[in-house]
């Protein structure tokens, strides 16, 4: 039983390590800009790198999440204002 609950948990860090992944490739990128406005708003406010990280991350797993299950693309003004909107996270769907 240990064995499953090993690979669900390297399952868990492998994507949340993606997911963080792609933030900081969004952040570097400047693409799309709220990622970089809301990582530097969040800086100035006194938030650690790692916890906006986390933060961002989960709005795109929100997102992500909500692609898979509604069979859609990817709604960028969506996840542009979820993110302005950090550090209150975006309501869990249902």
């Amino acid at each position: 039983m240990s064995e499953l609950n090993d690979i669900d948990n390297d399952e868990e860090e492998f994507a949340e390590s993606t997911l963080i992944q792609a933030i900081e490739n969004q952040i570097e990128s400047d693409n799309p800009p709220a990622a970089k406005a809301t990582f530097n708003k969040l800086t100035l406010v006194g938030y650690e790198r790692e916890e906006i990280l986390n933060l961002m991350a989960h709005v795109l797993a929100v997102e992500i999440d909500a692609i898979l299950e509604e069979d859609r693309a990817f709604n960028t003004e969506w996840y542009e204002a979820a993110l302005r909107a950090l550090p209150e996270l975006p309501p869990e769907k249902q």
